[in-house]
């Protein structure tokens, strides 16, 4: 049995179950994981994924209880194209492991950057603080950049 290019969502699968209306499932295996193969009528679908694709579930254990939870418990299994040895090398909390690091990273950074305006705002309204005029710090950059770029003249000679 071939896996069409036709999915059914979990939602429409359990309500299918829920009437009785399934007249076969195939559980397939995938280099992988398994997918599963609903009949029901004349039409046959692919258990699809919540984006979309068509759901591979890595461990047979979990199809099965997915399955059973469903109230589906009779069906075949083709392992013919199953391969254990296809699992992807990147596992998904891996993945999600990376995602919450930089996610953590980003609101410490975000706290900190926060810190620095509050920090700021209050030495600005500080009747103690000395301003530089704008044409000051110019000037002074302009300086500086000037004596930057002859030593690096210097240095390339």
């Amino acid at each position: 049995m071939t896996i069409t290019l036709d999915t059914i969502d979990h939602a429409t699968l359990a309500r299918l179950v829920e009437a009785d209306a399934v007249s076969d499932a195939s559980i397939i295996g995938q280099p992988g994981g398994w997918g599963i193969v609903i009949k029901y009528g004349i039409t046959e679908r692919a258990l699809a994924a919540k984006r979309g694709s068509i759901r591979i579930f890595r461990k047979f254990e979990t199809l099965v209880g997915y399955l059973k939870e469903i109230g589906l418990v009779k069906y075949q299994v083709d392992a013919t194209g199953f391969d254990p040895t296809a699992l992807k090398s990147t596992r998904r909390s891996e993945v999600a492991s990376a995602r919450m690091k930089e996610a953590h990273e980003a609101a410490a950074y975000d706290k900190w950057f926060c810190e620095q305006v509050v920090q700021a705002q209050i030495e600005a309204d500080d009747p103690n603080t000395q301003w530089i005029p704008h044409e000051v710090v110019k000037a002074e950059m302009v300086a500086q950049r000037k004596m930057l770029q002859a030593r690096i003249a210097a240095g390339a000679k």
